[in-house]
C-alpha cells in the first residue's frame, strides 16, 4: 500500500482537528488585532501570519474531510466584532504574536512526532517551517523596538564543574544554592506564559457580557498573577531580573472585540498549554524548592482548568473531538 493512502491513525486524526480548531481561535484574534494596528512593520507580520494560517487551515480541512470525518467549526468571524473600540497597544500585539508562534511550534512539532503518513509528516514539516520563519521575525521587530525581554546573563566559570553532595537538591534547609542556567529559562519563559495569561484575562474580564466568564476571568487573573509572584521570587533571590508585565498595554475599553465563547476558549487553551511548560520547569528542577512550586502551579492549574470546563460544557462551547467507538453501545445496540 502506498504511504500516502495510508488511512489516518487516531493520533493524526486528533492533531489535525486540535491543530484546526486552536488555529482558527488564534486567527480570530489575530484578525482583530490586524484591524487596529497602526505600525506597519507589526500589521505586515499580522497579515502574514493570517495567510499563512488560511492555507493551513484548508489542507486540514482537506485532510480531515478525505477521511470521511466531519470538519471542525472552531471559531469564525460570528466570534468577531471588528470596528468596536481598541482593547489593545501596538507593543501587546507583537508579543502575543511571538508568543503565540512560540505555542503554535511546540504544537506542530507535537503533530509532526504523533504522524506516519508520509504527506502529513511533510505538512507539519512545512508549518514548522512557517512558525519558525514567523518566530525569527517577531524576534528581529520585538529586538529593533526595544521590546525583547531578554534572560538573565552569566558570568562564565574557569573550569567545567561536577555536582557534589546532596547540598545541590537543597531547596528548604541551609543555604540554598544559586539557580542553574537550565533552572532559569524555565522560570523565564514560565512567567512570560503567564504574564500573557494574565494580560488577557484582564481584558477579557472588562469586555466580557457574562457575569459568570468575567467572574471566571478574575479568578484566572488572580491566579496567573499570584503565580508570577510566586516564581519572580525565586529569581529576585537571586538577583535576577524578572520579566516585564503587559496590563499597561490593555485599554480601558469596554466593547468586547470577540464572542465570550472564544475568550473563555483561549484562556483555557493558554492554561493547558501551559502545563507542557510548566512540565518541562518540573523536570529541570533540581531544587527541591523549585520542584515544589512547580507541583504546586500543575495541581492549581488543574483546579482552575476544571472550572473552565464546567462553564464551557454549560453553555455548550467545548466542540467534542472524535471518540473511540462505544463497543459496548455497538454490541447492545445488535
Amino acid at each position: 500500500m502506498e504511504k500516502d493512502k495510508l488511512k489516518l491513525t487516531s493520533a493524526e486524526i486528533g492533531t489535525l482537528w486540535m491543530e484546526y480548531v486552536n488555529g482558527t481561535a488564534v486567527d480570530t484574534v489575530n484578525k482583530y488585532m490586524v484591524s487596529i494596528i497602526e505600525d506597519e512593520k507589526i500589521k505586515q507580520l499580522f497579515e502574514e501570519a493570517i495567510m499563512i494560517f488560511d492555507n493551513q487551515k484548508k489542507q486540514i480541512a482537506t485532510f480531515i474531510e478525505n477521511e470521511g470525518f466531519p470538519v471542525p467549526i472552531g471559531f469564525t468571524d460570528s466570534d468577531l466584532n471588528i470596528g468596536v473600540k481598541r482593547l489593545f497597544s501596538d507593543t501587546f500585539c507583537l508579543h502575543y504574536l511571538h508568543i503565540m508562534t512560540l505555542h503554535g511550534l511546540l504544537g506542530h512539532m507535537t503533530s509532526l512526532s504523533a504522524s506516519v503518513r508520509k504527506d502529513l509528516r511533510y505538512f507539519y514539516d512545512s508549518c514548522d517551517n512557517d512558525g519558525k520563519k514567523m518566530y525569527h521575525q517577531t524576534t528581529e521587530l520585538l529586538l529593533e523596538k526595544g521590546h525583547f525581554q531578554r534572560d538573565p546573563y552569566f558570568y562564565p566559570e574557569a573550569t567545567p564543574e561536577f555536582v557534589t553532595g546532596q547540598q545541590f537538591l537543597d531547596g528548604f534547609f541551609g543555604d540554598k544554592r544559586p539557580l542553574a542556567a537550565t533552572e532559569i529559562i524555565s522560570l523565564s519563559f514560565n512567567i512570560k506564559k503567564k504574564i500573557l495569561e494574565k494580560t488577557l484575562s484582564i481584558a477579557f474580564s472588562q469586555v466580557t457580557q457574562s457575569k459568570e466568564v468575567r467572574e471566571f476571568l478574575e479568578s484566572s487573573e488572580k491566579t496567573s498573577d499570584g503565580q508570577i509572584q510566586t516564581l519572580a521570587k525565586i529569581l529576585q533571590s537571586d538577583n535576577l531580573p524578572v520579566p516585564m508585565s503587559w496590563e499597561t498595554e490593555v485599554t480601558t475599553s469596554q466593547d468586547s472585540p470577540f464572542s465570550d465563547k472564544l475568550m473563555l476558549y483561549h484562556i483555557g487553551f493558554l492554561l493547558q498549554t501551559a502545563q507542557a511548560y510548566h512540565g518541562t520547569g518540573l523536570a529541570s528542577a533540581m531544587r527541591t524548592d523549585l520542584a515544589l512550586t512547580y507541583e504546586k502551579i500543575i495541581l492549581k492549574n488543574l483546579m482552575v482548568t476544571k472550572e473552565w470546563f464546567t462553564i464551557m460544557t454549560k453553555y455548550k462551547w467545548l466542540e467534542q473531538p472524535p471518540l473511540a467507538p462505544n463497543r459496548k453501545k455497538i454490541a447492545k445496540d445488535t
